[in-house]
């Protein structure tokens, strides 16, 4: 969370796609942590944070990434949202990622 307090309370400073709120929430979903729950829905409801619809134009962008640099699908797809978006970084901690130059990566 460190990495993200400059962007905290800036509107919009924050894309990610709609996928993310699904990854973060299933297993807590699952396991019932409801306080876990909570918190990603203040953080996903925040100011910050600008949830991207997967579009058709994500959809082949992500194709194109997953044949370049052979990504799973939902990694191809974060990084073509962030490409969409007109990231400046794309966050992550999946050192694999860190190959791609269309974005600049950062390992948290």
């Amino acid at each position: 969370m460190a990495r993200l307090a400059s962007s905290l309370g800036v509107p919009g400073s924050l894309a990610t796609s709609r996928l993310s709120r699904l990854e973060c929430r299933s297993k807590l979903l699952r396991a019932g942590d409801v306080a876990t729950l909570a918190q990603f829905d203040v953080f996903f409801a925040g100011v910050e944070i600008v949830l991207v619809e997967v579009s058709a134009a994500i959809v082949e962008r992500a194709t194109d990434l997953r044949a370049k640099y052979n990504f799973k699908t939902p990694d191809a797809l974060h990084y073509a949202t962030a490409m969409e978006a007109g990231a400046s970084v794309f966050l992550t901690g999946d050192r694999a990622l860190s190959r791609c130059s269309e974005v600049p990566v950062e390992v948290l």
